[in-house]
């Protein structure tokens, strides 16, 4: 089954937009772990304008001891710093740098290839399984395998605005699989185009997903909605 791995930067963003610790962000990560999510993610940014870098580390004691986490983030001094004492299960490398709002571009991960490979060695060599974030592109994925990354997270957002570019996921995937590469992927998800998702994937290890989880559990509630993403997984 593909796990799901609730991003929680969302609350920690409506958290900061007053100031205090409403809603408070450790509560609400543990709520969702009781809820059934298999993993937490998180994406700290040097403005800290949603996942403080105080964040990570509290939230660090309550994941870790009940499910996996996983930190995204560019490989800065400080992040890098961060992870390596934290040591998540996991830590998904983008490429954004400072000012960025969202993710919305892979890695090249041919041009990029020496500042990946150096950096996933550090990962690997402190047990933090790697993964890269990228586009859904071959050679893209042949590039994960040569800095020697443990997964993949295939950016869905193109997805997400046309179902025609499953195919293009559906080729990385088994090439992935072709390379023992893991396969992650995230970003524009959510319970209406997650299913078809799911049913064209031939290998999935795990979606990550923060902002359509959390604007519909405004209607449903948070516990339905992890729910009714649950069943659409199984």
């Amino acid at each position: 089954m593909t796990k799901l791995s609730v991003n929680v930067n969302k609350i920690a963003t409506l958290r900061n937009s007053r100031g205090n610790n409403v809603p408070n962000l450790e509560m609400v990560t543990k709520s969702i772990i009781d809820f059934g999510a298999d993993g937490i993610t998180i994406h700290p940014r040097p403005d800290e304008r949603h996942i403080k870098y105080e964040d990570v580390f509290n939230l660090a004691s309550i994941v870790q001891e009940r499910v996996e986490f996983n930190i995204e983030g560019f490989p800065s001094d400080r992040f890098m710093k961060m992870v390596l004492q934290v040591k998540p299960n996991q830590v998904t490398l983008v490429p954004d740098k400072d000012n960025v709002l969202t993710s919305l571009h892979g890695w090249d991960t041919v041009q990029e290839k020496d500042l990946l490979k150096n950096t996933i060695k550090e990962l690997n060599n402190s047990g933090i399984r790697s993964s890269v974030f990228i586009h859904p592109e071959i050679k893209m994925v042949e590039g994960a395998a040569s800095v020697n990354a443990n997964r993949i997270e295939l950016f869905t957002g193109l997805y997400a605005h046309s179902k025609n570019m499953i195919t293009n996921y559906v080729e990385c995937s088994k090439q992935a699989n072709l390379m023992n590469i893991g396969v992650n992927a995230g970003h524009d998800l959510d319970s209406e185009n997650l299913d078809f998702f799911i049913k064209n994937m031939p290998f999935l290890d795990e979606v990550s997903i923060g902002h359509g989880l959390i604007s519909e559990s405004l209607f449903l509630g948070l516990e339905n909605t992890i729910n009714l993403y649950k069943r659409i997984l199984q």
